[in-house]
């Protein structure tokens, strides 16, 4: 297994990448604004469920078939394009009849917002190169077993995620107690939110494996 040197210099790695905005980060805050902290968290877990998915596809050889196979990567990468433009169109469309109390914006069951963070994870290609190009360089092969490596590596990303995105969580979701309700505008959570996932579509259908 890695010794502790080696997962401090994983944990520093990973502390910098998750406190760099993304794509993730964008995600999760703009969920807090619009539903509130227990949505964001939901979130957060479907997306590092997701992350111990593609630790294990790369510890069994299953991502590489992105680098070998380029068009299972394109069916891939527009399949997850597609279903974050569908969420973008829910997300707009949706006519608030679950709704907070407040009427801010709808309410989604936690148990959709953790699938629909699972899912697009899972279906972000870039996600499972990323993972297959950064944790075999903390991997110490014949050691020990290298699905339990890796999954340890994913656990150490979790970890430092959640300690950055929890206040990320916290804070969007502080901003939109403080924000004053407005019948005017209380869709706009729901834009807000919309707008996301559509960038985050576009994002994805654009992108290439470099």
């Amino acid at each position: 297994m890695p010794d502790i040197y080696t997962l401090a210099l994983f944990a520093s790695a990973c502390l910098v990448l998750a406190a760099t905005p993304g794509p993730d980060m964008l995600l999760i805050a703009s969920r807090s604004v619009s539903q509130g902290r227990g949505a964001g968290f939901a979130s957060l877990a479907g997306i590092q469920l997701g992350t111990y998915c593609h630790a294990l596809a790369a510890a069994l050889g299953l991502s590489q078939l992105f680098l070998l196979v380029p068009v299972a990567y394109d069916v891939v990468r527009l399949a997850g394009a597609a279903y974050l433009l569908f969420l973008a169109w829910k997300t707009v469309r949706a006519d608030g009849v679950a709704s907070t109390p407040d009427g801010a914006s709808p309410r989604l069951p936690l148990g959709r917002v953790f699938r629909q963070g699972l899912l697009t994870n899972l279906l972000n290609p870039k996600m499972a190169l990323f993972v297959l190009a950064l944790f075999p360089q903390f991997v110490k092969p014949g050691s020990s077993s290298l699905v339990l490596q890796m999954l340890l590596l994913a656990t150490v990303l979790n970890l430092v995620g959640l300690l950055v995105n929890g206040l990320v969580i916290l804070t969007a979701s502080r901003l939109r107690r403080l924000a004053s309700p407005s019948l005017r505008y209380h869709k706009l959570p729901q834009y807000l939110l919309g707008s996301v996932f559509a960038a985050l579509a576009c994002r994805l259908a654009f992108a290439s494996r470099h």
